[in-house]
C-alpha cells in the first residue's frame, strides 16, 4: 500500500494488545508509519474487545466521535477490529455509515491488503474458519543498540507478548470468545520458538505467552513439524532454554487444565516468574455449575495449595464476576469465603452483564443492580485489604526490578511478581534495565523502594 499514516486503539486485555502490535508490524512492513495523533492519520483502527459491555460502549462511543473527523477529511479510513467486529459485521456498517472497513479476529495478519480493498469499497472480513491456522508471525522490528541519553526507550523493546494460541472451546456460559475467536487452535511449537528467538536476539529480556486458555496448549492440533505431541509445559520449558531470556511469564489459564506437570514448572523453571493469574470467576459451585467452568470451589483450593507448595513465593492473582444470574446471597458469601481464604494478592473482578449470543444472557433470574453495586463494592474493599497487607510484607525485602519507566524524579519497575516499584532517585535507570532495590513501602496497589 501507499505511504500512509495509521493509528490504532486498543480496547480490552492483552490478547488484543498483541493483536494491534501485528497490525501495526504488518502495516508499517507495507510502507505505512505509526501515528501517535489521531488527527494526523489517514487510517484509524480501533482493534475492539466485547468481554464486557463497558468495553464496547467505549468503542461505539469513540466511532461517533470520529464522524466530525471523516467529514473534515473524506479520505480517512476508518476500521474497526478484533472482537466487536467479528460479532457485529454489517450492522456495524448499517450503524456507523462513516466505517470503512469491519476486520475479524482472524483476518488481522491481511490488514495491508484490506486497507487497501477499502479504497475501492467498504470492507467487512469477519469470518470464522473452522479449519483456520495461525500464520507464522516473525516481527519484523529492529532496536537501537547504539542508543544516546536522548533516545526514547519503550517497554516494546524489552519486553514483548507471543500469542501461542487463538480461540476456546470451553464455553463459559457469559463468554463470547468462542463466538468472536473461534474454536482452539494452537501455533506450531517451532514458530513460537523461533519468534521469542528473534525478539531475545533484538534486545528483549521479558516475553508473556498468551492464550484464552494456554493450559490447553496443544491438545487440539499437532503443533511441531515433527508429530511429537507437545503440551505446555513443554513449550515452556523449550521457551527458558532460549540464551539470553531473563524472565518468563505467561496468561491466562482455565483452573481445569491447570496440570501437575504444569504446576511444577513454577519450581523447576528458573526463568519462569512466579507470578500466576488463574481466573475462579465465582466462590460458589452452584454458580460455577451454571458458568459452566468445569471445576469446583475444592479444587481450586487444591490447585493453589499446589502452587504455593512447588514455589512458596507465588502471587497469585484471579477474575471475579459478581452478580452472576442467579447469584444469591449465599452464593456471594461463598465467594467472600473463598477470598479470605486464599487471599489473592490482587484481583479484576466485574459486575456481571449480558453478553451477545451466550447462555447466560437467556437466564431470567438476573441480580439486580443495586445488589450487584453493592457485592462489588464489598468484594473490592476486602481485596484492598488483603492486597495492602500482602504489600507491607515486601518491606524490607531486596528485589531484583526491570525499569519500565524513568522521569526527573526517579524511575519505576516491576518485581518477577509483577508488583510495581516506585523508586525516587537522582540515578536515573533505563527503560530495560535490572536494578536491584530495598523495598521501603507497601501500598494497596503499588510498592516503592530504594536502590541498593
Amino acid at each position: 500500500m501507499d505511504q500512509s499514516a495509521f493509528y490504532i486503539k486498543t480496547f480490552g486485555c492483552q490478547m488484543n494488545e498483541r493483536d494491534s502490535e501485528i497490525m501495526a508490524q504488518t502495516l508499517a512492513q507495507h510502507g505505512s508509519v505509526e501515528t501517535m495523533e489521531i488527527e494526523a492519520a489517514d487510517v484509524i483502527i480501533l482493534n475492539t474487545c466485547s468481554i464486557r459491555a463497558k468495553a464496547e460502549q467505549k468503542v461505539m462511543s469513540l466511532l461517533g466521535s470520529l464522524r466530525k473527523l471523516k467529514k473534515q477529511k473524506p479520505g480517512l479510513t476508518i476500521c474497526v477490529a478484533g472482537c466487536v467486529a467479528q460479532q457485529e459485521g454489517q450492522q456495524l456498517i448499517d450503524r456507523m455509515d462513516h466505517v470503512d472497513m469491519v476486520v475479524g479476529t482472524q483476518n488481522i495478519y491481511k490488514i495491508d491488503h484490506l486497507v487497501n480493498r477499502s479504497r475501492e469499497s467498504k470492507v467487512i472480513a469477519v469470518d470464522l474458519d473452522k479449519n483456520y491456522t495461525i500464520p507464522q508471525f516473525i516481527p519484523d522490528f529492529s532496536i537501537d543498540n547504539d542508543k544516546t541519553d536522548d533516545t526514547i526507550v519503550t517497554n516494546a523493546d524489552f519486553s514483548r507478548f507471543v500469542t501461542i494460541m487463538q480461540g476456546c472451546d470451553n464455553y463459559c456460559s457469559y463468554c463470547v470468545v468462542p463466538y468472536t475467536r473461534g474454536r482452539e487452535i494452537s501455533r506450531n511449537y517451532n514458530d513460537i520458538i523461533d519468534e521469542v528467538k528473534t525478539l531475545v536476539n533484538q534486545g528483549v529480556v521479558e516475553i508473556t505467552l498468551l492464550g484464552q486458555n494456554v493450559n490447553s496448549y496443544g491438545r487440539t492440533n499437532d503443533v511441531t513439524q515433527s508429530g511429537k505431541k507437545t503440551n505446555f509445559a513443554d513449550l515452556l520449558h523449550g521457551v527458558a532454554e532460549i540464551n539470553g531470556l531473563k524472565r518468563l511469564r505467561f496468561t491466562t489459564s482455565n483452573p481445569k487444565d491447570l496440570s501437575e506437570e504444569l504446576i511444577r514448572c513454577f519450581r523447576d523453571i528458573d526463568k519462569l516468574c512466579p507470578q500466576f493469574h488463574l481466573p475462579v470467576q465465582s466462590g460458589s459451585n452452584r454458580i460455577l455449575k451454571r458458568m459452566n467452568r468445569n471445576y469446583t470451589v475444592e479444587k481450586y483450593l487444591q490447585l493453589v495449595e499446589a502452587l504455593r507448595q512447588n514455589r512458596p513465593d507465588i502471587c497469585i492473582s484471579t477474575d471475579m464476576i459478581i452478580g452472576f444470574p442467579g447469584e444469591s446471597d449465599d452464593d456471594f458469601q461463598g465467594t467472600m469465603d473463598l477470598l479470605n481464604q486464599v487471599e489473592f494478592n490482587s484481583s479484576f473482578s466485574f459486575k456481571y452483564s449480558d453478553r451477545p449470543g451466550t447462555r447466560s444472557a437467556d437466564f431470567t433470574d438476573k441480580v439486580d443492580e443495586e445488589v450487584k453495586s453493592k457485592r462489588l463494592q464489598q468484594f473490592q474493599k476486602r481485596q484492598d485489604e488483603i492486597s495492602l497487607e500482602k504489600n507491607r510484607g515486601f518491606s524490607g525485602k531486596k528485589m531484583e526490578i526491570l525499569v519500565t519507566r524513568n522521569d526527573d524524579n526517579g524511575f519505576t519497575g516491576r518485581t518477577v511478581t509483577n508488583h510495581l516499584v516506585h523508586i525516587e532517585s537522582d540515578c536515573i535507570r533505563q527503560p530495560g534495565e535490572f536494578v536491584m532495590v530495598e523495598i521501603t513501602y507497601g501500598g494497596p496497589h503499588s510498592l516503592k523502594g530504594k536502590v541498593i
